[in-house]
């Protein structure tokens, strides 16, 4: 399989705090990796040196293909990035905030309009275009913000916590548009806090004050820990 991440030693430290300590890890071309942890465990430290916004102390780490050190900018524009917040700009419509990422990431005013009008109509959000987002339901705010995320069909999203606050049903839908964005070949990187989601994914890596604990798909991690699901895994990882 293809390799899309590669991190082998990395280290951050903050003063006297090491916030990362010595990861060493891959991730697949196509794959759902899921990178837990407590608060405080580390996974937002790692997460900003993987999208290119924070540099490692030591170690070297490629995203894309590309190194972390004198690539950065390649980085960027080979990967998309959710928040728990959804990184939508709520006094702006649908169609704006389409636009606006539309045109931070590069894309053709010409290919913008043809592609803008193709995802409405899948998310079924036609008769929204001009709402503003304050005024969106929860679930349509996250569709729209993953969308918006890989419009420019990058070869990675991030998604730090994106189902925070949400329903189960409507986490559950939001998983169906991660599982299509991975069978189209975009890696999909994911925090979150729900153990039943850490199933859904191909691999899980559990960190723990720092370090990267566990590393295996959630059968095999089950297996070891004697565990009946995910969330046995990871309090007895945790604790």
């Amino acid at each position: 399989m293809e390799k899309i991440i590669t991190v082998q030693n990395l280290v951050k430290k903050f003063g006297s705090f090491t916030a990362n300590d010595n990861l060493s890890f891959d991730v697949y071309k196509g794959e759902i990796f899921g990178f837990l942890g407590a608060n405080g465990a580390g996974k937002t430290t790692a997460i900003r040196i993987l999208c290119g916004l924070s540099s490692p102390t030591s170690g070297n780490v490629k995203v894309a293909g590309f190194d972390i050190y004198r690539e950065t900018e390649k980085v960027k524009k080979n990967i998309g990035y959710m928040s728990q917040k959804f990184s939508l700009y709520e006094d702006l419509t649908v169609a704006e905030n389409i636009r606006l990422y539309a045109g931070i990431y590069g894309i053709p005013p010409k290919k913008r309009k043809e592609k803008m009008a193709e995802l409405l109509k899948k998310l079924e959000m036609e008769n929204a275009r001009n709402k503003l987002i304050a005024g969106l339901p929860l679930g349509w705010k996250q569709k729209l913000a993953f969308s918006v995320a890989i419009f420019h069909e990058p070869k990675i999203v991030f998604l730090d916590e994106p189902t925070g606050g949400v329903d189960p049903v409507t986490r559950r839908k939001f998983w169906d548009l991660i599982y299509e964005a991975a069978s189209n070949g975009i890696t999909v990187f994911v925090t979150t806090h729900y153990m039943d989601e850490a199933e859904y994914c191909d691999r899980v890596s559990i960190m723990d004050a720092g370090k990267i604990e566990a590393l295996d798909t959630p059968a095999k991690l089950k297996e070891r820990y004697n565990a009946k699901n995910m969330d046995e895994v990871f309090i007895k990882i945790a604790r």
